[in-house]
């Protein structure tokens, strides 16, 4: 059977629990195996530049370890992190859910919005945006200004995100809103009744795009 593994850069279980939970309508019958590990190196949140270049090296290491029993990697940290060493590091397909998160928000809206953790990350997602000349479609992000465990497991999250995602999409015109980080997925479904616009958790894209990729290749294998 095959398997995709979905690796939190970071080393907050409940991160990586909201992950697991939020992949769970993804585990179909005779689908490939979605497992979800965390990064037992990694900080407890991604929230500066200094953590997303520190996680890059563990990461490929990790790739590459479980590339013979694996058929699909997912980077599930907003900053893709090392996503390119980790492409270097196996012949299997790797997924960042930044990239994925974009690219499925695009094929539901003209305009996505973006809520992000904090002010400082912004900065580096619109710089990875323009790397992948994507930002012209960006109507605007906004932060919540909390910390990635309070994003998982604070009381007040969803109101806020709500309060953001409506400045997001009424005042930045956004159409579809994306949720800037892995720790946000247990507040997809409410999120968007409250919004009534498409909301991308990008785990679950790129967990999508994964097995599509699985099943493609198995259709042109040999």
């Amino acid at each position: 059977m095959s398997r995709i593994l979905v690796i939190n850069p970071n080393s907050n279980d409940a991160v990586t629990a909201g992950l697991d939970q939020a992949l769970a309508p993804l585990r179909l019958a005779g689908g490939p195996v979605i497992d979800c590990i965390g990064l037992a190196e990694g900080p407890h949140g991604i929230e500066t530049q200094a953590h997303i270049e520190t996680v890059a090296l563990p990461l490929a290491r990790l790739v590459a370890e479980e590339e013979p029993r694996t058929d699909a990697f997912v980077i599930a940290c907003y900053g893709d992190p090392g996503i390119h060493v980790c492409r270097e590091a196996t012949k299997k397909p790797v997924f960042g859910i930044a990239e994925s998160g974009v690219l499925t928000a695009l094929s539901r809206g003209e305009r996505f919005g973006v809520i992000a953790i904090s002010g400082k990350s912004i900065r580096r997602h619109l710089r990875y945006l323009r790397q992948l000349a994507l930002d012209v479609r960006l109507a605007g992000e906004r932060p919540l200004d909390m910390s990635v465990a309070e994003s998982a497991s604070g009381a007040d999250t969803l109101e806020r995100m709500i309060a953001v995602g409506t400045d997001l999409r009424d005042r930045d015109g956004a159409d579809v809103v994306i949720m800037g980080c892995a720790g946000m997925a247990k507040h997809r479904a409410p999120l968007e009744d409250a919004l009534g616009i498409p909301v991308i958790d990008p785990t679950q894209a790129a967990v999508t795009l994964a097995m599509g990729a699985i099943v493609f290749s198995a259709a042109h294998s040999g």
